[in-house]
C-alpha cells in the first residue's frame, strides 16, 4: 500500500508540476490552452470556461444505444458575470498519475493536425515564445527540485560527518549486516591496517568493490572480528560516475542549523550534483560503460518510491526531488515526442527561415513516438527480468 500512494504522490506531483508549467507559460504569451487535464482519461469531472462563466460535467458510465458509453451523466453552469470565457476544459481524470496540457497549434502525443494558423496557436507565435512555452515544463521541474533540496536542508540543517569510525546506522541486506555490525560499533582494522578515522576508513572501503576483507571492531570495549565480501554502489567521484565498495553503514552525523540563504545554495548545489550524476550516467550507457539492462521503469521507479517512504518523509522528498531533475532532463533530450524534441524543430525552421510541413512533422512525431515506445518496452522488461531474477 505504501508503494501504491508514494508512487502516486511522487509521480503525480511532478508530470502535474511539469503541465502547469507548459500552462503557464502558454497563457503569459496568448496560446489559447484547450484543455487541462489533472490525471490520464478517461476523465471524471470538468470545467470548462466559457463567457459568462462555468460549464461543469460529471462523467460516468451510461447506456447509449444499448451499450455502456463513458459519457456526462450530469452537467450544470456556474454564473460568473462579465467574465469573457477562455473556452480552456479543466479536467479530473480517473488515473490520478500525472496529467496533460493540450494547447492549440501543436503536434504532439495525439498527433492532431488541426492546425489553422489562428493568432492563438502556439505556432503562430514567435520562435522564442515557442522555446519558452515548450521549455517551461523542464523549468518548472528544476525549479521544484530546488524548492525541495532547500526545504530539506532548512529543515534539517548542513550536515557533518564526525570522524571516528562509529557505526551509526547499518543497512539491511548489506554486508554489515550479514556479519552482525551493530549502532555503536568501533571499526579497528581492515585487513590488519588500524584504523582512527571515518575518512581513512571508507578510503580503504571504496577502493575494494566486491572484494573480501578482514574486518575487526569493538562492541562495548570487547574485540570481534570476521570476512566480509565488500558490495558496490556508483557514485559521482570528479564529475564522472565511478563504481565504489560498500559495506552498507552509515557515519555519526551532526546537523548544523543554516538559514535560508545558505539552504538555497545547498538545494541548488543538490539539484546541480543531481544533474551531473544523471548526465554521467547518460554518458555511461553510450560509452558502454553502464548496460541498457541497468535502466529501470516504472516498477522500479515504484519500488524506490516505496522503500524511501517507508524511511521517511524527508528521504521520500529527496526522492521526489531527484526524479523531477530526471525527468527535466529526459524530456530535454531532443527527442521527438519530448519537449527537447519540440525545441529542436522550432530550432530548425528558425535556421530554415521556414515552417516545417504538417507531413514532416507528423513524420518526426510517429519515429519519436516510436522510439519512445522501444525504450518504454525495454524498461518495463528489465524490470520484469529484475523481479524475476532478483
Amino acid at each position: 500500500m505504501t508503494m501504491i500512494w508514494a508512487t502516486i504522490l511522487v509521480i503525480g506531483v511532478l508530470v502535474f508540476v511539469h503541465e502547469l508549467g507548459h500552462y503557464l507559460a502558454a497563457r503569459s504569451v496568448g496560446v489559447r490552452v484547450e484543455k487541462f487535464s489533472v490525471g490520464f482519461p478517461p476523465r471524471i469531472i470538468s470545467f470548462t470556461s466559457i463567457p459568462g462563466g462555468w460549464n461543469v460535467q460529471l462523467f460516468f458510465y451510461k447506456i447509449i444505444e444499448n451499450k455502456w458509453i463513458w459519457s456526462s451523466i450530469w452537467s450544470t453552469s456556474i454564473s460568473r458575470p462579465k467574465k469573457a470565457g477562455t473556452g480552456t476544459e479543466y479536467c479530473l481524470a480517473l488515473i490520478p498519475i500525472g496529467g496533460y496540457v493540450k494547447m492549440a497549434g501543436v503536434i504532439d502525443e495525439s498527433l492532431d493536425t488541426t492546425i489553422e494558423h489562428k493568432p492563438d496557436e502556439l505556432m503562430s507565435k514567435p520562435n522564442w515564445a515557442q522555446i519558452w512555452v515548450m521549455s517551461a515544463g523542464v523549468i518548472m521541474n528544476v525549479l521544484l527540485a530546488i524548492g525541495i533540496f532547500t526545504g530539506i536542508a532548512y529543515h534539517s540543517g548542513r550536515p557533518e560527518i564526525k570522524d571516528i569510525p562509529v557505526v551509526s546506522q547499518v543497512i539491511e541486506d548489506m554486508p554489515a549486516a550479514e556479519i552482525g555490525l551493530q549502532e555503536g560499533d568501533i571499526i579497528t582494522t581492515i585487513d590488519g591496517k588500524a584504523i582512527s578515522t571515518w575518512m581513512e576508513m571508507s578510503a580503504i572501503i571504496h577502493t575494494i568493490p566486491k572484494q573480501e576483507i578482514d574486518l575487526t571492531w569493538e562492541r562495548n570495549n570487547k574485540p570481534m572480528s570476521a570476512k566480509v565480501t565488500t558490495s558496490w554502489q556508483l557514485s559521482l567521484v570528479d564529475g564522472k560516475v565511478d563504481t565504489l565498495g560498500a559495506i552498507g553503514i552509515y557515519p555519526s552525523i551532526e546537523y548544523v542549523d543554516v538559514g535560508l540563504g545558505e539552504a538555497l545554495k545547498m538545494g541548488s548545489i543538490s539539484t546541480i550534483g543531481s544533474v551531473a550524476l544523471i548526465g554521467s550516467s547518460m554518458s555511461m550507457l553510450f560509452s558502454g560503460e553502464a548496460s541498457i539492462k541497468e535502466l529501470g521503469g516504472p516498477i522500479a521507479i515504484a519500488q524506490i518510491a516505496g522503500e524511501t517512504a517507508k524511511a521517511g518523509i524527508i528521504p521520500l522528498l529527496a526522492f521526489m526531488a531527484f526524479f523531477s531533475v530526471n525527468l527535466a532532463f529526459i524530456n530535454i533530450l531532443p527527442i521527438p515526442g519530448l519537449d527537447g524534441g519540440h525545441i529542436l524543430i522550432i530550432l530548425i525552421q528558425s535556421i530554415i527561415r521556414r515552417p516545417l510541413s504538417i507531413k514532416v512533422r507528423l513524420v518526426i512525431q510517429q519515429v519519436g513516438m516510436a522510439l519512445l515506445l522501444m525504450l518504454f518496452v525495454t524498461v518495463i522488461y528489465n524490470d520484469f527480468a529484475r523481479l524475476f531474477t532478483g
